[in-house]
C-alpha cells in the first residue's frame, strides 16, 4: 500500500511540473505581446512633436522601413562580430554551433620587430584532428594553407562553410601546392582589433555605405573620395583616382562591373591595417607557412647566394602572391621564382606603360636599390597578408609590375 500510495504522489507531482513548464512557456509567448503594448504606451507619451515626426517619417519610407531598418541593423551586427551571410537555404536543423569570433587585440611588444630568420627553417605540421569536430580520420581532412588547422567536409558543410561550388575548390585544391584558406583566414577583416573595427564602421557609416551590398565602379570611387577628403582635407588628385579605379578592377577580375561585399571588406581591412599599424606588427600576423613561403621566395630570387635581391625582383614579388587559383596559372606551384610577365588584360599591366616613361636615371637608380631578407619581408608583408583570401580577386593592388 505504501509502495501505491508512493506512485501516486509521484505521478501527481510530475503533472504538477508539467503543468508550471505549460504556465511558464504560455507566459514566454504572451510576454512579446505585453512588452509591445508597454512600449506603444511609453511611445504615446511622447511629445506631440516626435509624434509628428515619427507620423511623417513612416508616411515618406513606406511600409517596408521596419523590415529594412532590422535587416540593417542585423548586417552591422554581422560586421560588428565579423560574420558572414549564412544562404537562406542552410539547413538549421542539422547545423553545428558557429564558432564565436574573438578579436584580437595589441600587446606591448607588437611593435618591436620579430625574429624572423632566413637559414633556419621553419617545420611546418597540421594539426591531426578536425578544428570542429576533433576527430581524426587521415586523409579525409582538408589542411588550411594559411594556419595549421585541418578539416573535415562533412563539418564544413554542416557549419555552412561550404555549399556546391566551394565544395568542389575545397577538393581540387586542398591538398595542392595552391590550397585552401580556412573560414578564418579567408576573412581579413578578423585581423582588426575592436577599436580597429569600430573606426572602419564609423568611416563606412559617415561615407554611407550599405554593408553586405555590392560597389560600382562609381560607388567604390566616391567612397575613396570621400574618405581622402576626410583624412586629408582635400579632394583626390587624378593620379590616386586612376590607382583608385585600377584598385577597382583587381577587386573585380571577371568584369561583372561591381565588387563583392566581401572583397571589399577585405580591401578596407588590409588598407586599414597599412594605415594604423607599424609594418613590424603586421610582420607578427604572419603564419609560419606563410613565412616559409617567403623565406622560399627570397632564396629563389637570391640566386648568387649573397642575402640580396634587386629591387625589380622585390616589386615582380608582390604580384606571386597572389597566384594562387589554377586557372591564372598553368602550374599550382606558388613559388615566386616562377612568376612570369602579367597579361595585358590585367589591371598591373594597363599601367606598365606609365612606369616605363621613367627616365633612365630613375630606373637606374630603383633597379640599384638592393633588397635584404628584412627588407624584403617589410615591402612584402601587406601583400602576403591580401593573398589570404581564396576569391580571386586582388584585394591590395600592387605597383605596375616592372617589364621582365
Amino acid at each position: 500500500m505504501g509502495v501505491l500510495m508512493s506512485r501516486r504522489q509521484t505521478v501527481e507531482k510530475v503533472q504538477k511540473v508539467s503543468l508550471a513548464v505549460s504556465a511558464f512557456k504560455d507566459g514566454l509567448q504572451e510576454q512579446p505581446s505585453a512588452r509591445r503594448r508597454a512600449e506603444v504606451g511609453d511611445t504615446r507619451r511622447g511629445t506631440l512633436e516626435q509624434a509628428v515626426q515619427e507620423g511623417e517619417e513612416e508616411a515618406s519610407a513606406g511600409p517596408s522601413q521596419p523590415e529594412e531598418s532590422s535587416a540593417s541593423k542585423a548586417a552591422w551586427e554581422r560586421l560588428r562580430d565579423g560574420r558572414g551571410v549564412e544562404p537562406e537555404e542552410f539547413d538549421r536543423a542539422n547545423r553545428f554551433t558557429p564558432p564565436a569570433f574573438i578579436r584580437p587585440k595589441r600587446e606591448l611588444h607588437d611593435d618591436e620587430p620579430p625574429d624572423i630568420s632566413l637559414e633556419q627553417r621553419e617545420q611546418v605540421l597540421n594539426d591531426e584532428m578536425c578544428e570542429i569536430c576533433e576527430v581524426w580520420t587521415a586523409e579525409s581532412l582538408f589542411p588550411c594553407r594559411i594556419c595549421s588547422r585541418v578539416y573535415h567536409d562533412g563539418c564544413l558543410r554542416r557549419m555552412g562553410y561550404l555549399q556546391n561550388d566551394s565544395a568542389v575548390e575545397v577538393t581540387e585544391t586542398a591538398h595542392t601546392e595552391t590550397g585552401w584558406s580556412c573560414y578564418y583566414c579567408d576573412n581579413l577583416n578578423l585581423l582588426l582589433t575592436e577599436e580597429e573595427m569600430y573606426s572602419l564602421m564609423e568611416t563606412l557609416r559617415h561615407c554611407k555605405i550599405i554593408p553586405e551590398t555590392c560597389l560600382t565602379l562609381d560607388d567604390f570611387l566616391h567612397y575613396k573620395h570621400l574618405v581622402h577628403k576626410q583624412q586629408f582635407e582635400r579632394p583626390m588628385a587624378e593620379a590616386q583616382e586612376e590607382q583608385a579605379a585600377l584598385q577597382f578592377s583587381a577587386l573585380d577580375p571577371d568584369k561583372k562591373g561591381h565588387i563583392e561585399w566581401h572583397d571589399f571588406l577585405s580591401h578596407e581591412s588590409i588598407q586599414l591595417l597599412q594605415k594604423l599599424r607599424p609594418q613590424n606588427a603586421l610582420l607578427r600576423l604572419l603564419t609560419a607557412k606563410e613565412r616559409e613561403r617567403a623565406r622560399v621566395a627570397f632564396l629563389a630570387l637570391d640566386q648568387d647566394g649573397d642575402g640580396f635581391i634587386g629591387e625589380v625582383e622585390c616589386r615582380r614579388a608582390r604580384h606571386g602572391w597572389f597566384r594562387k587559383h589554377q586557372k591564372e596559372t598553368l602550374s599550382c606551384n606558388v613559388s615566386i621564382s616562377h612568376v612570369g610577365p602579367m597579361s595585358e588584360s590585367s589591371p598591373a599591366s594597363s599601367a606598365s606603360a606609365k612606369s616605363q616613361e621613367k627616365t633612365p636615371p630613375a630606373r637606374e637608380r630603383e633597379e640599384a636599390r638592393r633588397v635584404d631578407w628584412p627588407g624584403f619581408l617589410r615591402d612584402n608583408v601587406a601583400y602576403v597578408l591580401a593573398a589570404r583570401p581564396n576569391s580571386a580577386a586582388r584585394h591590395l593592388q600592387p605597383p605596375a609590375q616592372p617589364p621582365a
